[in-house]
């Protein structure tokens, strides 16, 4: 399977972005987790700020529009991601038409539902 990054991943129960981690990882997915505190998810480090990752095929975001800001080269020549994510709420039209310029895949969707409905 492919490797997924949780961006703006939460250790609070609670919050979509942990359960989200905690799905992924139970399907079989191998999960990388950027949050803005350092922590864990199960056996699942959180690292804070913008890290090399290697072979991120997903990016599923958790982060707000305004906490988007310069995000594209991140996401595009530093992971060289192939399909990002927008959770709802994180939708943002110019990284997203930036994003598809570059030819990345930009899916508009939930990724609990996602993964429940087997579309993931």
């Amino acid at each position: 399977m492919s490797k997924t990054l949780v961006l703006g991943a939460s250790t609070n129960p609670e919050r979509y972005s942990y359960l989200a981690a905690r799905r992924l990882t139970a399907a079989g997915h191998e999960v990388e987790l950027i949050g803005g505190r350092e922590g864990a998810i199960g056996e699942n480090p959180i690292r804070t700020g913008r890290p090399a990752l290697s072979e991120i095929d997903t990016v599923t975001l958790y982060l707000g529009p305004k906490r988007q800001e310069g995000l594209l080269p991140y996401l595009t020549d530093t992971l060289n991601a192939k399909r990002v994510i927008f959770n709802p709420g994180t939708e943002n039209a110019e990284l997203q038409a930036d994003l598809r310029e570059r030819d990345v895949e930009v899916v508009e969707g939930c990724t609990l539902v996602m993964l429940s409905a087997g579309t993931y």
